[in-house]
């Protein structure tokens, strides 16, 4: 990283000491540090990493508050959390409620897509997650989320590794199949707008 980056990154983060200049925005924190992986407009293409766009504000603070405390498993994230205030998991979590939803993946394969569907409606995910699989409150946005990152969410909440507000999730999907895993993570992430317009 060049002096120039190093400054830029610092003062995006809003840590140089002594700085006399005005602070800078959560929305101007959130491109200097967070868009690289997660996308400009919360439409992440980076693998294994969630879209932020269209998470409901409650359920991003919550995220954020899990990966300070160090509840949630990533060393990225951790790190990035760690040194934020009360008021800086505010911030950023009501400016991604601002970000877009993304724009869902074409069914790559619709046989499998139905299938999913199908699982979907038995799981009543929509119960929990809305009819458009748009998330509410520490619910979060399903549809068009990226599909490596739901396959592994979904694996996780399965084995019982991954940290949910209850054991909600690990009991939903206990007896559901590796492969009926797949086609729900492949009718999350096709599931858009155009599905429920």
């Amino acid at each position: 990283m060049n002096r120039g980056s190093f400054i830029g990154a610092v003062l995006a983060l809003g840590v140089l000491p002594g700085a006399t200049c005005a602070q800078p925005t959560h929305a101007e924190r959130y491109a200097a540090v967070c868009a690289a992986c997660h996308g400009a407009e919360g439409a992440s293409a980076m693998a294994m990493t969630p879209s932020l766009g269209g998470q409901p504000s409650f359920y991003a603070i919550t995220q954020l508050f899990l990966f300070r405390d160090g509840r949630r498993d990533s060393a990225a994230m951790t790190a990035v959390a760690k040194g934020m205030s009360d008021e800086d998991l505010r911030g950023f979590s009501d400016f991604i409620a601002t970000l877009p939803p993304p724009a869902a993946a074409p069914a790559a394969d619709p046989a499998r897509a139905a299938r999913g569907a199908a699982l979907a409606a038995r799981l009543h995910c929509n119960a929990c997650h809305g009819a458009g699989l748009e998330g509410g409150k520490q619910v979060p946005r399903l549809a068009g989320q990226r599909e490596d990152y739901l396959l592994h969410a979904l694996r996780g909440f399965r084995a019982g590794t991954r940290v949910g507000y209850s054991q909600a999730m690990t009991e939903a999907l206990a007896g559901v199949k590796p492969e009926e895993i797949e086609d729900l993570a492949h009718h999350l992430a096709t599931f858009g707008p155009q599905v429920f317009k």
